[in-house]
Formats: C-alpha cells, sequence, structure tokens
C-alpha cells in the first residue's frame, strides 16, 4: 500500500500559488494513474485504486496547509497504513525553481504543513518529493511569495519540476 499526500490550501485563489504545487503534482499523478479524486474523508480529497497489485490511495487534504498533520493522521487510521507506505508530496523554498529532490526521511526544514505532519504522526520516517520554487525575491516576506499566484512566465518551469517529481513517484511505485 502507498498513501500519496499532495499538500495545498483549499479555495480557487490557492490554485495555482507556489504553496500548491503539492497538489498540482497530485492531479498530474491521479491523471497517469486513472485515479479519480471524488471521495471526501478524512479532511482529504481522495481516490483509490489497485496498480500492479499495490492500493495506492492518493490524498489532497482540505486543512488548511498549516493543518495538514490532522488529515495525514486521519488517512494513516482509516487505511491502517504505518508511515513508511507514506509520501507526501510539496512545495520548497530552498530548491531551485523547476526541480524536484526525493527523500527518504528528514526534518521539516522550513516548511509549517511539514513541521504539523511530523508533529501529529510522530515520526520523519516517511518518504517525501520536494517541487522546487526557488529562494524567496529580496524584500519579500515568505507567507507572501507561497500564497502569490505563480507568474505565467514561470509556469513552465514549475510545472517541469511537478513533472519530474511526478515522474520519480511512479519510479517509486514500479
Amino acid at each position: 500500500m502507498k498513501l500519496i499526500v499532495g499538500l495545498g490550501n483549499p479555495g480557487d485563489k490557492y490554485e495555482y500559488t507556489y504553496h500548491n504545487v503539492g497538489w498540482l503534482a497530485l492531479d498530474v499523478l491521479a491523471d497517469r494513474l486513472g485515479i479519480r479524486l471524488s471521495n471526501k474523508e478524512c479532511d482529504s480529497l481522495t481516490g483509490v485504486k489497485s496498480v500492479g497489485g499495490e492500493k495506492i490511495i492518493l490524498a489532497k487534504p482540505l486543512t488548511f496547509m498549516n493543518l495538514s498533520g490532522n488529515a495525514v493522521k486521519q488517512l494513516l487510521g482509516r487505511y491502517k497504513a504505518q508511515p513508511s507506505e507514506l509520501i507526501v508530496v510539496y512545495d520548497d523554498i530552498d530548491i531551485e525553481k523547476g526541480t524536484f529532490r526525493y527523500r527518504v526521511k528528514g526534518s521539516a526544514g522550513t516548511h509549517n504543513g511539514m513541521r504539523d505532519i511530523i508533529a501529529k504522526i510522530g515520526t520523519e520516517n516517511f518518504e517525501r518529493v520536494r517541487i522546487g520554487t526557488g529562494r524567496l525575491p529580496e524584500n519579500v516576506p515568505l507567507i507572501s511569495y507561497v500564497l502569490m499566484t505563480i507568474p505565467d512566465t514561470e509556469r513552465a518551469i514549475v510545472a517541469q519540476g511537478v513533472k519530474d517529481g511526478v515522474s520519480k513517484i511512479m519510479e517509486l511505485l514500479g
């Protein structure tokens, strides 16, 4: 079993923000796997499918980013999944825009959604795919940057990081 959670914020005004690249990646992954994200459960929008004999659960927490741990904890309980079966996909300002990084475990860094997940499930030992959104522009507060709509001139760059991150997840799924 794999529980793959894409982090983001609910609401149209956040749809194409840097903080929602986890949701954007989950949409691409759902399309590639033929999974419809149509169930509402555990404070999330979910879709489930067996792929190659393995149960795959995709989830977009409907909590706001900083409360993502609530949804992830509920999902782990609902599906009787272990943290070792979890992959979290999210934005990272410390990674070059348009790239991604995969890690088996690690700290939350500067990401409040990841801090909440680690606090709620009690471990850093789960996989993550971090999509780079680039360093903060000078004199722009962090919250303003991550919640800004991705400029049209940068969408293709960010989309490349999403695409490559999704390819890594597909590789992990075998």
